[in-house]
Order: structure tokens, then sequence, then C-alpha cells
């Protein structure tokens, strides 16, 4: 999600979102790191090359300041396509990169076509949802050729999706042409999709008439499940039992379980909830943490739940890890409370040593936190079954990042340090409700907007996508790292003690620091054979593959500002290239970049484009005059967001 200043909907569901939400006084990581510098010295401005090699560390402080040697071999062999923008999309030479989903898709065998003109939620709720972000594969009997995708729909743009509408959200329009008929289509495209697809000949199509498709939209009944299940503040006048709740909604990134689950994270629920709880209702400090007040949609005129004044415990039930087996239709999501309740961006997860499995979790505003959440029990590799209540039972921790390169994990346990009662924890169901208020008072660091959290399999390592914040003032950071004002965000390495995922203790340090090396004052960090096209900024998404290597997908480029569209990237993270960056796809204008995953045999990457032909800076975008009509060029027929895979041509590995 961007940071531009045009009022676009997903800048909307984050500025509401802002630092003044985090009112603590725990160090910034930028003033962490600054307290490995001479204060004198940086106060004196000559830190341009001495703060940034201290920050880096042995491995990327070679990167910064040296060239790499020459006659290397990059483990990514591929041609780097040229940065830039344009109305459609580009991947590396010698790849193809096909199609699969389109918003409005049909996925049942009697769902009609998409027609934009004659849209119904009816349809909707039978055809592929909008803004596809966490795309994952799921093996069908270990296939790489045959699985299930399962794909979120995060959030909507009626200004893109409605003839004649155009952005509703802005003060002075105040959702004036949004009708119930509206609100419900939007409902419909919210959630996700598990989706049958095959390899055949080369290229993959859908399964239409497969047993296992479905749609998951803002209505779905769900279970509540976990500590906070059936407590006082997760009750309606709906559900008075604290324990079911209708639908999923603005579910960023995710992740795939060894069991076969798919982990569906909803981000910035707070845009969907319509007025206020008075400032003595005791909830009112929780919301505000949260965000809430600022409504990016109409929902809450036409559906009860969404209004604050008829059900002020409604936003309570979003904010959770859901969970949901995508093998049968039939399966009810669960909101798993124990991984807690923030904005979160995914859910990727490892089987630790010792057999538990450990998720990793980022909080995706300026200022919050990255966490990690600990299975009490194993994974059980022989009894599917037997997992499916494993993430109801372990320890949700908080990262705590030291000036001296370690770190520690917090545990958020009613009870434990400040958690107790006198502080309004009076149950572990009120550390989870109130998530970021008990990492608040631990003692967690402040990050600039943790996004996909991904741990490597192969090296043990930990990434963190930190994507940007242009928030932080320049008394609040050194120049150094992560800078003031820091609109390109940077990567944190995080290396678990003794490789034990489940250790309370690490090792980090900062991979790269993103942005153009070319202008001095960005204080970029990539290796030198980084070459202009290979330079990302704002990382937000990414993926490892089967071989250890790790890719970014980014998300807020601006083109007027930058010339370059969002896209895919490869990072080298080991030897002498490390820090080496190489330029492997980019979307149409307006777009962002969203997925990857890559099937098993790394022979397939599915990728998915965001929001195509939003407004670029100072520029209106609605159905009839969008920046790009991708992906199908027709007139009539608006922007589609979608679903793309990419391989090899003649086959084989990508990349």
């Amino acid at each position: 999600m961007d940071e531009n200043t045009t009022r676009l909907r997903a800048s909307e569901l984050e500025d509401s979102g802002d630092a003044g939400n985090n009112p603590t006084a725990n160090l910034t990581m930028g003033e962490i790191i600054a307290a490995r510098f001479n204060r004198r010295d940086l106060l004196r401005g000559s830190l341009a090359v001495a703060a940034i090699s201290a920050t880096l560390g042995q491995r990327a402080l070679a990167a910064n300041e040296q060239p790499a040697k020459k006659g290397l071999s990059p483990s990514f062999d591929f041609k780097e396509i040229e940065a830039g923008v344009d109305q459609t999309h580009h991947v590396a030479e010698g790849y193809d990169a096909q199609i699969l989903l389109r918003w409005g898709d049909p996925l049942f065998p009697d769902t009609p076509e998409f027609d934009p003109a004659s849209q119904t939620a009816e349809k909707q709720r039978r055809q592929f949802g909008y803004n596809s972000d966490f795309v994952g594969y799921i093996p069908i009997d270990g296939s790489s050729d045959h699985g299930l995708l399962v794909v979120n729909h995060e959030y909507t743009n009626e200004e893109l999706m409605f003839p004649g509408v155009g952005v509703q959200d802005a003060k002075d329009i105040n959702f004036s042409k949004m009708t119930k008929d509206l609100v419900d289509i939007e409902m419909a495209a919210h959630g996700g999709a598990v989706v049958e697809i095959r390899r055949r000949d080369g290229r993959w199509e859908v399964v239409r008439d497969s047993k296992y498709t479905r749609r998951i939209t803002a209505e779905t009944p769900m279970d509540i499940t976990g500590p906070a299940a059936g407590h006082d503040r997760m009750k309606t006048a709906a559900d008075p039992s604290g324990r079911k709740v209708g639908g999923m909604i603005n579910n960023c990134a995710g992740g795939v379980t060894p069991w076969g689950t798919w982990l569906s994270c909803e981000e910035n629920f707070n845009g969907y909830f319509w007025g206020k709880v008075a400032d003595d209702h005791p909830e009112a400090k929780n919301y505000k943490r949260y965000g809430l007040g600022s409504p990016a949609y109409a929902w809450g005129r036409f559906h009860d739940r969404f209004d604050l004044a008829k059900e002020p415990n409604e936003p309570n039930r979003f904010g959770w890890v859901v969970e949901i087996d995508p093998f049968d239709p039939n399966f009810v999501p669960k909101k798993r409370t124990a991984l807690g309740r923030t904005k979160h961006e995914g859910a990727a997860g490892i089987t630790n040593q010792d057999g538990r499995y450990v998720i990793y979790l980022g909080d995706d505003e300026r200022f919050d936190y990255v966490y990690k959440f600990v299975t009490a029990g194993k994974v059980d590799p022989q009894n599917r079954a037997a997992n499916f209540g494993l993430l109801d039972e372990g320890t949700l921790y908080v990262a705590k990042y030291n000036a001296d390169g370690s770190g520690q994990w917090l545990p958020l346990v009613q009870g434990k340090g400040p958690l107790t009662e006198a502080n309004g924890f009076k149950s572990q169901a009120d550390v989870l409700v109130e998530t970021r208020r008990a990492a608040d008072l631990v003692g967690a660091t402040k990050m600039d907007r943790p996004e996909d959290i991904e741990a490597n399999p192969q090296t043990g390592r930990v990434y963190v996508m930190l994507t940007n914040n242009t928030r932080r003032k320049e008394e609040q950071v050194d120049a150094a790292n992560p800078r003031a004002n820091n609109a390109f965000g940077h990567i944190v390495e995080m290396v678990p003690q003794g490789g034990d995922h489940a250790a309370t203790a690490f090792a980090w340090e900062v991979l790269v620091k993103c942005g153009d090396p070319s202008v001095a004052s960005v204080g970029a960090t990539f290796s030198s054979e980084t070459t202009k096209n290979g330079w990302f900024g704002m990382p937000d998404n990414c993926a490892i593959d089967s071989q250890g290597r790790l890719w970014i997908s980014t998300d807020g480029n601006n083109a007027k500002a930058t010339g370059r569209a969002d896209g895919l990237w490869a990072l080298e993270t080991e030897g002498e290239m490390r820090g080496t960056s190489r330029h492997f796809f980019r979307v149409p204008v307006g777009a962002e970049m969203c997925g990857p995953f890559f099937t098993p045999n790394d022979e397939t990457l599915f990728l998915a484009v965001q929001h195509p032909g939003e407004a670029e800076e100072g520029t209106p975008a609605t159905f009839e005059t969008p920046a790009t009509r991708w992906p199908d060029f027709k007139d009539g027929m608006p922007p589609r967001p979608s679903v793309l895979v990419v391989t090899k041509q003649g086959g084989g590995k990508i990349a």
C-alpha cells in the first residue's frame, strides 16, 4: 500500500492509522541504531558513510563500501528488465506471464460472464474477487502441476469498479452515490477464493467444475476460536455467544501451513466502521489505538454491525488471522485469536527443530511492531486432522531490537510484567484484543511499517520487510538508518539463537536500505553490482523459493517521482553478491505488486497485480478514465486486478 499524497483507498486506510495511534515512548528502530553511533559525529553531519557502515554490519558493509568482485556468478540467471512505467506488465526475457484470473471471472459452471454494467452481489459471490494480495499454492497429491490456489481479496476501489460513481470517501462527497446494492457488491468482492488449477501442455487453467471451488466474502459465517472466543468484548446483539462472526475484511498477505491450510490475515479493518464511540466508552482507547474513526467505506450506513452506535463491540471481531481448509468447501473458517489482533500483513511460518510451528507476523503501520507465535503443540506430519487446533494454544511474542545487534522476544502473556489486571488486562483475552497496547507496555521496538516476514528454511534466517515511514522525524532517528522521512524502507535480517525459532533471543542486522543508490541523500545500500534497473523501494511482500533465494515485491513506487512502476525483484542474500538486486517483473501504471508464491518445483511463479489503473499523484482516475484498461484493453471494460502465472519458455525453474 502506498503513501502517495493522492487520496487513494490504500492510503486512506493507512493514514487513518497514523503515527498518533502509538502514544508510547518505546524506542524506534532508528533510535536504537542511532545508539550505535557517536552522537557528536552525527550532529556535526559527518554521518553519510560512517553511520551507514556501522548500521549494516560486516557483510552489508562490504556491499556498501566496496564494489562486488567481478566475475562472480549470481544465483539468479535471468536478463534484467528495464525499470519504467506504461500501460501493461513486463517480465524478464525468456519467460511468459499468463493472466490466469481476473476480477469478475466466473468460478462456477453456472456463473455468468463478467459484465461491469450489470454487476450484482449475487454474481460477485460466485466470481473472482477484487484486489488480490496473498496468493498461495497448495499441491494436490504433491503435484507442482495440479493444486489449489488460495487468494485473498483485500479491498475495493469503487471509483474504478462502478460506472459514474467516482471516489466516494472524500469529505465533500461523503459516500453520496453509494447505495446498498453497491455496498453489497463491495462486501461480496472482499474475502478470498479457493480455485483448483492445473497445468496442461505448458499452460495453466482453472478447473471450472471443481469440487473445491469456494468464494469467501465479508459475510461468510466464521468461528472465533482461542483465548478470546466467548469473551464479553467479542459479544454483539447478533452474536451473544461471542463465538461467531460474519466474514473477513481487508485480508492482506497470509501463509500456508505444513498441514495444508490457508492463513488469511485481516489488516486495515479500521476503515470499515461507521461513527465513533463516546470518549468514556470502555473501548474508546482501544479503538483509537487501532485507528478507527475515519471510515473509508459506506458499509455502516446500510449494515448495522458496521455502525459503532449500534454494535460497539464489532471491531474487536476483526484484525485476526483466519485459518481455512481449502480441501473442504464446507469448512467453517476459524479466527485464531491466540495469534493476536493487529493489522496483520501476513502469517508465514516454519516448523521448528523441536516440531513446534512458529509464525512470524508484521503489524503494518508506522511505528508498530514485529511479532511471532510459537505453538504449544507439535506438528504431526502423519495426521493432518491433529493439527487443526494447533493455532489455538501457544505463546505470542513481540520483538525488541537492541543497539548491539541482539534482540529479545518479549512474551505477551497475561500476568507477566506489566500485563496485569491493574493495567486493564484481566485475562489473556484482553491481551489479545488489545495486542498493540500490550506490546506498548512491554517495551517493543517501534518499526517502519512491518509488512511481510518470511523464514528461510534453507538458512534459518528471517527477513522482515519494512516498507517506509515518512512520518519519522529527524529528532527520532539519525540520518543513517532507518532514515527520517524514510520514503523507501529497508529489510532487516534476523537470526534465531542456535537456529531455534522458538528461542527468545536473536541477532539482527540490516540487509539493505532501499532506494536509488545514485542519489547520495537517499542512503541506499545495495551492492555495487546492482544496476540502475535493479534498485527498488518500498519492500512489501516476499517469497523464498525452494533454493532458499529471496524475492521481493514492492508497493509505493510513485511513477511521477521515481519513473518506475512497482514490481518483483530478486535479491542476493549470500556470499560476495549479497545485497545485489535484479529486476524481474513490473506492473502496469497505478498498480501494486502482490504475491509472490512458487510451486514446490520452482517452475511456476504466481503473482497478483492489485488496483491497476489507480490514480497517480494529482491525477483523478475513474471507471470512465482509468490510468490503464489492463489487462483487457477494451472500451467500457475497467481495469481488472488479476493473478498471473509466470513460467519459463521451454520449461525449467524460474530464474
